[in-house]
């Protein structure tokens, strides 16, 4: 920078505006005709609010101090009674707020479904997600529980009425009180403990029934519980019977604190505003949920919830990333010209946006699914593409953000930017709810014991044929690899499979429905053998026309 006189050092030239004042919604093409896809237009125009409140400045504000401000565990009160508490930044609050206030946890369960918002409620929700998540990624966690505990709460009709209202309500309410004097309640879920992982039948903490009723009390311990604070928790422990799910309050009904012990927060990479915790319980009060033994099979249906969050919290920080990257580059200039018009630069970006919106339009298709369940097509590819999205989209998300943030230079490696924390939350949806290899291994296990899975993904896949022959001759290739495969092969090759069938489906609905430029750049570089992974490394296509799409406008 040369100094002026007037001016000198003080004048800053060249850098590119905070990204801020759009509408993440509607300045998102391929998350905005997706919707309208698999909705309708009016569900993209309920969205703008929250669209615009998520592009503000001030929501920006919010997100850095949530994570610069980190929470606080206060085991004891003042007068040294024990109380477990955790205490979060003003800025959690006011982004929990409005994630609750806009719906986007258990509100669509609660969807009238003779309406056309409630015909499309998962998928308005999953856009909100979608885009509100990119204000911070933390706050997400206890949201995506709440949402995913509803389906899980249905094997017990009482349980179910008990909480499924205050699950769904539009109200943020926080605060230790039984559920009888809230508007609003939170759930979380405890399954993993130190010596099981993902391995839960390993669980030691045991149950124990105090009567008849369903009444048990809990001894043991929990790895990782996020977001302690919440007001229930569906949790597994071993009964006389088995392996068996639990409902947890945090305050029991007549308004004593149950003994929920939080033993310490973890220190962990990525986001630094969500309590992660580990739990010990000495007596704790609970309420079994579906019958003993039938633990796994009963919060099935939470994971399957949990996992298309995932996918949409990772495709989240593509978008986000790819925002921020494709803002920079068109407002910086370098070597005698905008950096968005230098071609190598357009084939860096175009290559991340055309990851961007692959893993959207998957994220947002899952979603569609879920608004029809009674379709037998639907809940098979849901059976399926859950898993496979779960391990290909999370999977690809700490590398495009990586590069994402190279696109910004110095200026991306800063913690201002929000690019580090971005960088630092891409491992998290790989890792949570089942690494990639479980999501892999649920692939084969689905393949093996559901045979109505393979023929709803291939009926999927198959309304692309001929459209593009790159698209036809991995479908071939596919169907070869499964066909080929020997029961011995399976295993070790359960990353290949998912990775290719992951990216053929990604393939078919671009094909479909993208722009014919975005299609034919993903079918050329992700479909074809020649293709090492590098972003950038794009052989040909229209670039310039696909980082303009994926350009945010501001105004």
């Amino acid at each position: 920078m040369t100094a002026t006189p007037g001016g000198g050092i003080r004048t800053v030239l060249n850098q590119a505006p905070l990204l801020a004042g759009h509408n993440v919604v509607t300045a998102d093409r391929a998350l905005a005709e997706a919707v309208a896809r698999h909705a309708s237009q009016e569900a993209v125009e309920s969205l703008v609010p929250l669209g615009f409140e998520a592009g503000s400045q001030e929501a920006r504000e919010h997100g850095m101090l949530a994570n610069q401000n980190e929470p606080v565990l206060q085991p004891y009160d003042r007068y040294g009674n024990r109380v477990d508490e955790v205490a979060f930044h003003p800025s959690w609050h006011w982004l929990m707020e409005r994630a609750v206030g806009y719906g986007l946890a258990a509100t669509p369960w609660e969807a009238d479904a003779s309406t056309d918002e409630g015909r499309h409620a998962h998928v308005r929700r999953a856009a909100g997600f979608f885009a509100w998540s990119q204000t911070e990624p933390g706050h997400g966690c206890p949201i995506s529980m709440t949402y995913a505990a509803v389906p899980a709460l249905r094997a017990d009709d009482a349980l179910a009425k008990e909480w499924t209202p205050l699950l769904a309500s539009r109200s943020y309410d926080p605060g230790v009180r039984p559920a009888s004097q809230k508007l609003g309640a939170l759930a979380g879920m405890g399954m993993t403990e130190k010596q099981g992982g993902s391995d839960v039948r390993a669980n030691i903490t045991e149950a124990r029934p105090t009567s008849t009723d369903g009444t048990y009390t809990l001894h043991g311990h929990k790895w990782f519980t996020s977001a302690p604070m919440n007001d229930v928790f569906l949790v597994l422990a071993q009964a006389p019977g088995g392996l068996t799910c639990f409902v947890l309050p945090r305050v029991l009904p007549d308004g004593t604190r149950n003994r929920l012990d939080v033993v310490r927060l973890k220190d962990k990479l990525g986001n630094r505003s969500n309590a992660s915790s580990e739990l010990e319980f000495g007596g704790t009060v609970a309420f079994r949920l579906g019958d003993e033994g039938r633990g796994v099979r009963t919060i099935i249906e939470m994971v399957a919830a949990t996992r298309l969050d995932c996918v949409l919290g990772s495709a989240s920080l593509m978008r986000r990333a790819l925002a921020e990257a494709s803002w920079h580059v068109a407002h910086r200039s370098a070597f005698g010209g905008v950096l968005a018009d230098k071609p190598l630069m357009q084939n860096v970006v175009a290559d991340l946006a055309v990851e961007s919106e692959a893993a959207t339009a998957l994220a947002i298709r899952l979603a569609a699914s879920v608004d029809n369940l009674a379709d037998p097509h639907e809940a098979a590819l849901r059976r399926i593409g859950l898993p496979l999205a779960k391990f290909w989209v999370c999977k690809r998300t700490p590398g495009m953000v990586a590069e994402a943030l190279e696109c910004l230079g110095g200026n991306g490696y800063v913690e201002e930017s929000g690019l580090p924390l971005l960088y630092r939350e891409a491992p998290l949806n790989s890792v949570w709810e089942g690494s990639g290899n479980v999501n892999a291994l649920d692939v084969l296990r689905a393949l093996s014991r559901e045979p109505e899975v393979l023929d709803a993904y291939l009926t999927e896949v198959g309304r692309a044929r001929g459209a593009d022959p790159r698209l036809d001759a991995a479908i071939d290739s596919l169907l070869g690899l499964l066909g080929t495969l020997t029961p011995d092969e399976m295993e070790v090759s359960a990353r290949r499979l998912a990775g290719r069938m992951a990216a053929v489906l990604q393939g078919s609905l671009l094909v479909r429905y993208a722009p014919a430029e975005v299609a034919d750049v993903f079918c050329a570089s992700r479909l074809g053998a020649g293709h090492d992974g590098t972003y950038g490394a794009l052989a040909g296509g229209a670039l310039a026309t696909i980082v303009a799409r994926a350009t945010p406008v501001v105004g």
